[in-house]
């Protein structure tokens, strides 16, 4: 299933996670990683309590890229203390303004 820009196995604990992402804000455009559309993928495995989560960056020179990675792993892990998180950065698809929520769009001026 899809939750805004994201795949996702689990719409429930997706959206836990979303709740604690909106605050992770991707610093030169002053969105949130959620409305940016930068959550590629949250798979959820409940037996082995292990999160893979798969993020994007709006270029792949992005400058702040390493600062999103590592407040996107805080805030996962964070949500999900008693879990495994893994987040790994994918170009493919490349990111494009398509993928901003229509929240993040009005946020924009767009």
């Amino acid at each position: 299933m899809k939750i805004l820009n994201t795949e996702t196995n689990d719409e429930e604990l997706c959206l836990k996670a979303f709740e604690d992402l909106y605050n992770v804000d991707d610093p030169e455009v002053g969105l949130n990683v959620v409305d940016l559309g930068l959550i590629y993928k949250l798979d959820f495995d409940k037996e082995k309590n292990f999160l893979d989560a798969v993020i994007t960056f709006t270029t792949e020179f992005c400058p702040m890229g390493e600062s999103i990675l590592e407040n996107i792993t805080i805030s996962l892990t964070d949500t999900f203390p008693e879990w495994e998180v893994d987040v790994n950065v994918e170009f493919d698809p490349p990111w494009e303004m398509s993928m901003i929520s229509e929240a993040g769009q009005e946020f924009l001026g767009y």
